[in-house]
């Protein structure tokens, strides 16, 4: 792997990722506590809300920008700047005990501004890998890897239930835009004069969807991420109620199995193709929820385990392919449109419907977890079906050739 790139390059790629997924993990792993800890119980719902409505709105405008006007290194700089300001100014809100609007309303800025960022850094590190399907797993895996060190440091720091743990988050944030400085400035297609505001603000990008398995594709992940909602809110007090109290560490078993997923990757997209890889994904989707449906302990414990499988076969096959299958002048808002359906789309519709689907699986405060996650296993199967029907795929050679070109495979 490392013949393929300088070593010097290869590890700037990885340093990126750890401490961008640092950053973002020193924000939002503990912001339940931190709200909870300060009284801010009751927004706490709109405040998790806000990370989607941004994604509706901030990755479109600034693909657009970084894919004609400005290169993505200094469009991320620029980004993790203003994160890390939003962020401070969030914290101390929070600490000084501001009115609950004033804090939200720093919340969502915080949330425009870090939105773009993920899609930024792949766009950054796509174009620099010389072979995406061997070389950007174990790449990934580092984010997820900066991700639980974010979270040790937070616990180190003694500040799970401070805003202590968001002012370091800044810190990190910072060290993410200094970082900027050292990567290469990469080149930006000269736009055409006179752009229409549909193009400006990256709308553009919806074009994509012309395409029957782009649009399979998009639509597949973002129905995915529906059911997959469910996981996070939901999985730690079923594991409480089964007796196991240590939910934190019982949670990273799903971190272990996406770094696996993730080195493993690389050598599936050699021998598979992208069809049933996305199919084994949702596969183990279907799998995970079945196992958890059980309701034991070792059946969820099981389904905590297979959602790294899962996450990385889906989600990250999906980044993969629209490098390989997307002009790479279309890049960053083919990154960012994926932001706008999954984070955007995909949560909001998520923490809503799983969160009714809940409500009537509980009566009087007992919750019917068979009920619970069978549901959400069949809505996984319901999507793999979709999937297998849809999509058809017609081999790669995409690269070079336009986004919106209707003979485009």
């Amino acid at each position: 792997m490392l013949t393929t790139i300088r070593r010097a390059e290869y590890a700037e790629l990885i340093i990126l990722f750890f401490i961008q997924g640092a950053a973002m993990a020193m924000w939002f792993v503990p912001l339940s506590a931190v709200l909870d800890a300060h009284g801010y119980t009751g927004v706490k719902a709109y405040a998790f809300a806000a990370s989607a409505v941004a994604a509706f709105i901030s990755p479109l405008v600034f693909g657009a920008v970084a894919d004609r006007h400005a290169s993505p290194v200094k469009v991320l700089r620029w980004l993790a700047l203003a994160t890390a300001v939003a962020m401070i100014l969030a914290s101390a809100a929070i600490r000084a005990g501001a009115g609950a609007w004033t804090v939200l309303l720093l919340i969502q800025l915080h949330a425009l501004c870090s939105a773009p960022t993920w899609g930024l850094a792949s766009t950054i590190i796509f174009a620099r890998l010389a072979d995406a399907k061997k070389e950007f797993g174990p790449v990934r895996a580092m984010a997820t890897l900066g991700w639980m060190g974010g979270c040790l440091l937070v616990s180190a720091l003694g500040a799970d239930r401070s805003p202590v743990s968001g002012f370091s988050g800044a810190l990190v944030w910072l060290v993410v835009g200094g970082f900027t400085f050292f990567l290469p400035v990469l080149e930006t297609p000269k736009s055409a004069e006179n752009l229409t505001w549909t193009q400006r603000l990256g709308f553009d990008a919806l074009s994509l969807l012309r395409n029957r398995d782009h649009r399979v594709v998009f639509l597949t992940t973002t129905l995915f991420i529906i059911p997959l909602a469910g996981f996070y809110p939901y999985a730690p007090p079923h594991l409480r109620e089964l007796g196991l109290e240590h939910t934190t560490a019982w949670m990273s078993l799903g971190q272990i199995t996406e770094i696996i997923a993730m080195f493993s990757l690389g050598s599936l997209l050699l021998r598979w193709r992208i069809k049933w890889i996305f199919a084994c994904g949702l596969g183990f989707g279907v799998l995970r929820f079945a196992v958890s449906a059980l309701d034991t302990r070792a059946g969820l414990i099981a389904g905590v385990a297979l959602h790294g499988c899962s996450f990385t076969l889906v989600f990250i096959t999906a980044q993969i392919y629209l490098d390989q299958r997307v002009d790479p002048a279309w890049r960053a808002r083919a990154q960012a449109l994926m932001a706008l359906t999954n984070s955007g789309v995909g949560n909001l519709l998520g923490y809503l419907g799983t969160g009714g689907w809940f409500a009537l699986c509980t009566r009087a405060g007992t919750t019917r977890w068979p009920l619970f996650w069978g549901g959400l296993a069949l809505s996984v199967a319901a999507i793999l079906g979709f999937f297998l029907a849809t999509y058809h795929g017609r081999g790669a050679g995409m690269i070079g050739r336009s986004a919106t070109d209707p003979k485009t495979v």
